[in-house]
């Protein structure tokens, strides 16, 4: 599904939009009076070029054209979808949605990105009201799948499917309330730090490191209600409420405005949890939970990150160097991580490499090949590799890689892993690598100090037997 959305308002959420739109392939028209709306906007499709395609593992439709117009009713004209994102200001918005449908054609959707208004605050004087509702998304919009729909009437069928051709998550709210959902749960969250500040009861740090550290890696993967299910045990959320549900009451927080919990409520909680979870067994939740927080966190650690520096830093600590002449070096020491695995329950092919690519990595580091010398403009880069798999990892299984050093002469290394669990050959990968300048993307000699270290591990190694599989290529026995 495609068509023209015109994007009212180029700030941070407009301009979010004009992304997601463009790079669904949508033709965007944009219009901003702000003089540096046309550098605000590519800014942000830049940002959204090189991340949003990496959500996705099937190829995006080609890039919509985006146009910068110097009218309203330019950009509205002929539009599929208009999207207003100006200022929270309800005059402004008034002005703006009056203006736009006076310029598009009846039945176009006119949606509007306020965080707190209702529809029928928007509505107020509009020429067709029921063709004014609400689509609040969240920033980065191009990035976040949820959009909070408020509204009724015949043209919301058609934009929840409009916005799922997006990739997005339409939450239809039927009920109009000041904040609409996800914005009234933030707040409650910013009012309570806020007063933890005031009170000098903790500092903008500790309260980042508590929601990052803790629960908001639970809620970016079940939310609120399904992490208490899990909390109650096999009794589920009912005895989560009886257990905990006294605490509302106590004076923890400066929200003590809370609703009795009365026989009703705590049914009406319970079964609705039922009716989103009761289909699983709390073995399976736990699962679920384990491995997603696994992958959560392993994502993080991947860009040195929140909780993930803190398992990067970890690693780094706990990595020992025993560098033995009469010994392979071990470039890796590990457990296989459940993501690793495919449908067959073992590593997955790519996985193999992965952990190849990882060993070389840590052998480059081991000699003097790390992030400060490749900053001075020189590295290596991997110009040949073969993978012998010989037996199956599973998840959660001690694997350990020793690598030999075949060959370190001027720019070329010559490498040989082997992969264990136990005493158990699970696989070898042999890579060959060239010594290159990162300004000319051409092999060089490596420095000094490298060129010393890689002849001294090279000699080492060129006194230790051959393991069987050298020089191997695909098929020849």
């Amino acid at each position: 599904m495609t068509g023209i959305a015109a994007i009212i308002g180029g700030g941070v959420i407009g301009g979010g939009w004009a992304a997601r739109f463009a790079l669904m392939g949508w033709e965007v028209r944009v219009c901003d009076p702000d003089p540096e709306a046309a550098r605000k906007l590519e800014a942000v499709l830049a940002a959204a070029r090189s991340s949003f395609p990496g959500l996705w593992d099937v190829a995006l439709p080609p890039e919509g054209q985006v146009t910068l117009c110097a009218t309203l009713e330019e950009a509205v004209e002929g539009a599929t979808w208009v999207q207003e994102s100006v200022p929270e200001r309800l005059d402004l918005k008034h002005r703006i949605l009056r203006a736009v449908q006076v310029a598009c054609a009846p039945g176009t959707v006119v949606a509007s990105s306020t965080s707190g208004f209702r529809p029928a605050h928007l509505r107020e004087g509009a020429l067709r009201p029921g063709e004014i509702i609400v689509a609040h998304p969240f920033n980065p919009v191009y990035l976040l799948p949820l959009v909070e729909v408020v509204g009724e009437g015949p043209l919301i069928a058609r934009a929840c499917a409009l916005l799922s051709s997006l990739g997005m998550d339409p939450l239809h709210l039927r009920h109009e309330i000041d904040g609409h959902l996800a914005d009234r749960l933030l707040e409650s969250v910013w009012r309570e730090a806020l007063w933890l500040i005031e009170d000098g009861l903790a500092t903008t740090d500790q309260i980042d490191r508590a929601i990052r550290m803790g629960f908001g890696l639970r809620w970016a993967q079940m939310g609120l209600f399904e992490t208490y299910r899990i909390a109650g045990g096999e009794a589920g959320m009912a005895h989560f409420i009886e257990q905990f549900g006294p605490c509302l009451h106590w004076p923890w927080s400066r929200l003590t405005d809370v609703p009795e919990l009365t026989g009703d409520l705590v049914a009406r909680i319970a079964a609705q949890s039922d009716a989103q979870s009761g289909h699983m067994d709390i073995r399976v939740l736990e699962r679920a939970r384990d491995t997603n927080l696994v992958a959560i966190l392993r994502a993080l650690k991947a860009q040195d990150w929140g909780a993930g520096a803190l398992l990067r830093h970890h690693d780094t600590q706990r990595r020992a160097v025993e560098w033995l002449p009469e010994a392979p070096l071990v470039t890796a020491a590990r457990a296989v991580p459940p993501d690793w695995t495919d449908a067959n329950g073992h590593m997955t092919e790519a996985r193999y490499l992965q952990a190849f690519c990882d060993a070389s990595d840590r052998f480059l580091e081991i000699l003097g090949c790390d992030a400060d010398y490749i900053a001075r403009g020189q590295s290596f880069f991997t110009a040949e590799t073969h993978i012998r798999h010989l037996n199956e990892a599973r998840a959660g299984e001690r694997i350990r890689i020793e690598t030999l050093c075949l060959k370190a002469e001027g720019a070329k290394l010559h490498l040989f892993h082997q992969l264990y669990r136990d005493e158990m050959l699970l696989a070898t990968g042999e890579h060959f690598l060239l010594h290159v300048s990162l300004d000319t993307r051409r092999p060089v000699p490596p420095e000094g100090r490298l060129a010393a270290r890689m002849a001294k591990v090279a000699g080492d190694h060129g006194r230790l037997a051959r393991p069987d599989g050298i020089g191997r290529a695909v098929g020849r026995k």
